[in-house]
């Protein structure tokens, strides 16, 4: 995902650089407005520290940092976007808030559905995709990065009226 955000920000050939706050991180503008994109280096269930690392580096308050992830409660495919709330037992949002002391920053969070049965969420999340969820992933990504730039631009209200009114369909 955030490779396609890159390629958005900076064009074609975008690549990330490692930066001291223990990201990888690229620069440029979505829709006209400067983003830092990061991947953090460090473990998913350990992204705080790298996150608080380049929120402080930069000098951005956490109400202005968007986090992408998974989320299991959320049907395959489906986005959701939302200020603040809690981690819903994701290890990685737990870091993000632990380290910044807020659960206050934007979350667009992609919908990968609830394991089948009885399997346990951790080995459901660290599975692969189904063959026929592979095929749909391209587009899923690019809808997923479209509502990460609509938050970035457009605002959350005007974000959410898009792609939540888009899947209620």
């Amino acid at each position: 995902m955030t490779g396609v955000l890159a390629e958005r920000a900076q064009g074609p050939g975008a690549r990330f650089k490692p930066h001291r706050s223990g990201n990888d991180i690229a620069e440029g503008r979505l829709a006209g407005v400067p983003v830092t994109l990061a991947w953090p280096r460090s473990y998913m269930n350990l992204s705080g520290r790298p996150v608080a690392a380049l929120t402080a580096f930069y000098k951005v308050p956490p109400e202005r940092l968007v986090v992408v992830h998974d989320e299991l409660d959320i049907p395959f495919g489906a986005v959701r976007l939302k200020l603040g709330g809690g981690d819903n037992g994701h290890n990685g949002l737990r870091s993000i808030t632990q380290a910044l002391g807020t659960r206050d920053y934007y979350r667009v969070r992609f919908g990968i559905g609830r394991p089948p049965g009885r399997m346990d969420p951790a080995a459901f999340v660290l599975r692969d995709f189904s063959t026929s969820e592979r095929k749909e992933l391209p587009f899923l990504i690019d809808r997923c990065a479209d509502a990460t730039e609509a938050l970035v631009t457009q605002g959350l209200a005007a974000a959410q009226n898009l792609y939540h009114e888009e899947q209620a369909r």
